[in-house]
């Protein structure tokens, strides 16, 4: 079965093209690293994966929806259920506790209980090794921490889709290892995950390797 399929995307940004002609699929269950130098275009269609934005041409369909056929509201409802998203500089409310943050992606797509939010959220850090810092607020985890913390968050609503953006680029050399074998447990476990990176580590555990440059999937 097809996770992922994206079909002839363009992307421009005024004369810019970001990307120029995308086709790729990706099965359930892989494990892929996107590769390639900056501005190859590797983050333009991670977002597009996200629909966090809209190609120029071309179709992107994940997890069965076609994401050009949604208009915004709807595109915001698939993602917080479809698609679970770790950022390099993890994006953690600062003034929530780590606990709120996970639970607060329950809160916007309404799937879980308000009364199981705050158990399943503990649930969630445990599933990363950190449910001891629940009651904190982010800015005095470590960094490894906080990553552990964003992936939880990314769970929250039990996504077939892992998106991430970089999630070692911050992090020491140990810390960055924990968390790539968190995301190799959690495609174990049958998720598809789509890594942008330019960390070797990343390459190698990942099943499969997509290349970028100049807008376009080399190999």
């Amino acid at each position: 079965m097809t996770a992922i399929h994206v079909d002839q995307v363009s992307k421009m940004y005024g004369r810019f093209t970001a990307l120029d002609g995308v086709s790729l699929k990706i099965a359930e269950g892989e494990f892929a690293a996107v590769v390639g130098k900056s501005g190859s275009g590797k983050t333009t269609l991670l977002n597009l994966l996200a629909g966090i934005d809209r190609p120029t041409g071309g179709r992107v369909e994940v997890a069965g929806t076609d994401l050009g056929a949604l208009a915004e509201s709807e595109l915001a409802r698939w993602r917080g259920r479809t698609v679970g998203l770790v950022f390099q500089f993890f994006q953690l409310l600062p003034t929530l506790t780590v606990a709120e943050n996970v639970a607060l992606p329950m809160e916007f797509a309404g799937r879980i209980p308000a009364r199981e939010r705050r158990s399943r959220a503990i649930e969630l850090l445990a599933k990363v090794g950190i449910e001891d810092q629940a009651g904190k607020l982010p800015g005095t985890l470590s960094g490894g921490q906080q990553q552990r913390a964003a992936v939880a968050r990314a769970l929250a609503n039990d996504p077939p889709v892992l998106l991430a953006d970089e999630p070692t680029g911050n992090l020491d050399s140990v810390s960055g290892r924990a968390v790539l074998d968190l995301f190799t447990r959690l495609n174990g476990e049958g998720r598809t995950i789509v890594i942008v990176t330019h960390e070797r580590e990343v390459r190698d555990v990942a099943t499969r390797r997509i290349e970028m440059a100049d807008g376009q999937v080399r190999g």
